[in-house]
C-alpha cells in the first residue's frame, strides 16, 4: 500500500425498476435497472476543483445495466470472505489509514498522510477492525464495508458475478434522473432543513456537530433514496469505479466510456462522511477523486453493477 441546476429530466427519461439479484450471501440484494440512453455527464459548476477533471459537460450514451441500490455492507462482505477466505490488502500489509477523530485521545502517535494529517496509519486496522484490533463491526453490519482497496472491491464484484461500475454508469445512476443539479435530489443541500446525506458539519477536522446524526459511517440505506432508488450516492463513503483516472475528457459525445486504458490512479465518486465545504466540496454527483488501486481507508467503499443483455 503506497502512502500517499434546474432539475430538468435526463436526456433519456428514467423510471426506477427494482428487482432482486442473485448475489450470494445477500439477504436483500436489490438493484436498479437503468435502461439504455443518454445523459449529460460532468459539471461546469463553480463548486468544482479544476484539478479534479469534472468538466467539460458532455453527452454520454450508455447501454442498459443494473447497479446496486446500496453500497456493499459489512454483512455482505463478510459472506464473501467466509465463502472464499479472501484477505484484503489492509490485512496483508497489516495496517490502514484511519481518520484520527475516530481514535481515542491517548492513541499513541503514528505516521499520518503528509498532505492530510487527520489520517493516521493504524496497525491492525482493516474491514473487520475499522479502528484497529480492539474494534469490530458487530454493531455495524448494515454499514458500508470500508478499508477496501480497488483490488479488494474487484475481487468481491467478480465473486458476485458483477463488476465495478464505470464512472459514467455510476454518475448516471447517482443523479437519480436529474440533470444540471449538484445533488441527487436537487440544488439545495438541506431541502426543507432536512439532511439528505452523511457529511461533516462544523469545523473540519476538529469539531463535527453531527447535525445529520452520524459522526462516521451510517447504514447503507439511512437516507431517502434518489429517483432511481439508489441510497447514499453522495456522502457516507467514497465509492470505487472501474475507470483509471484522467483529468482531461473529450467534449464530443461518446458511447459507454470506460476511462483511459491504463494509469496510476483509480476513480472514486460520491464523497464521504468527512467531506466539508471548507476543503472537500465533493459530495456532489459530478465530483470525483483518485487514489492508487491498493489504497484503503476509513471512508472508502463500493457498490457493484453489471450489464443487462
Amino acid at each position: 500500500m503506497r502512502r500517499s441546476d434546474s432539475g430538468e429530466p435526463s436526456s433519456t427519461p428514467l423510471r426506477p425498476s427494482v428487482a432482486p439479484s442473485s448475489r450470494r450471501g445477500s439477504k436483500d440484494d436489490l438493484v436498479a435497472k437503468i435502461p439504455a440512453g443518454t445523459f449529460m455527464m460532468g459539471s461546469v459548476d463553480h463548486l468544482s476543483y479544476p484539478g479534479d477533471g469534472e468538466g467539460p459537460l458532455r453527452e454520454i450514451e450508455l447501454s442498459a445495466y443494473e447497479i446496486d441500490l446500496c453500497a456493499v455492507s459489512n454483512e455482505e462482505f463478510a459472506a464473501f470472505v467466509d465463502h472464499t477466505g479472501y484477505r484484503t490488502e489492509s490485512e496483508l500489509t497489516g495496517w490502514s489509514f484511519v481518520f484520527a477523530g475516530l481514535l481515542p485521545d491517548d492513541f499513541p502517535p503514528t505516521r499520518g498522510a503528509a498532505d492530510a494529517p487527520w489520517w493516521r496509519e493504524v496497525e491492525g486496522a482493516c474491514w473487520r477492525h475499522p479502528e484497529g484490533p480492539e474494534t469490530d463491526i458487530n454493531r455495524r453490519l448494515d454499514h458500508p464495508v470500508v478499508h477496501v482497496s480497488w483490488n479488494d472491491a474487484v475481487a468481491y464484484a467478480e465473486w458476485a458475478g458483477k463488476k465495478l461500475p464505470s464512472e459514467a454508469q455510476w454518475e448516471r445512476a447517482a443523479r437519480g434522473g436529474l440533470e444540471s443539479q449538484p445533488y441527487p435530489w436537487g440544488d439545495q443541500l438541506t431541502p426543507d432543513g432536512q439532511h439528505r446525506m452523511n457529511v461533516w458539519q462544523g469545523s473540519f477536522p476538529t469539531e463535527n456537530a453531527t447535525e445529520d446524526g452520524w459522526y462516521a459511517t451510517c447504514p447503507v440505506d439511512q437516507y431517502p433514496p434518489n429517483g432511481l432508488g439508489l441510497f447514499n450516492t453522495t456522502g457516507n463513503v467514497w465509492e470505487w469505479c472501474g475507470d483509471w483516472f484522467d483529468v482531461f475528457h473529450d467534449p464530443a459525445p461518446s458511447a459507454n466510456p470506460s476511462g483511459p486504458p491504463d494509469g496510476d490512479l483509480k476513480v472514486l465518486k460520491g464523497g464521504s462522511f468527512l467531506c466539508h465545504e471548507s476543503y472537500c466540496l465533493r459530495y456532489r454527483t459530478a465530483a470525483r477523486m483518485a487514489l492508487t488501486p491498493d489504497r484503503a481507508s476509513s471512508n472508502t467503499g463500493f457498490r457493484c453493477a453489471r450489464p443487462i443483455n
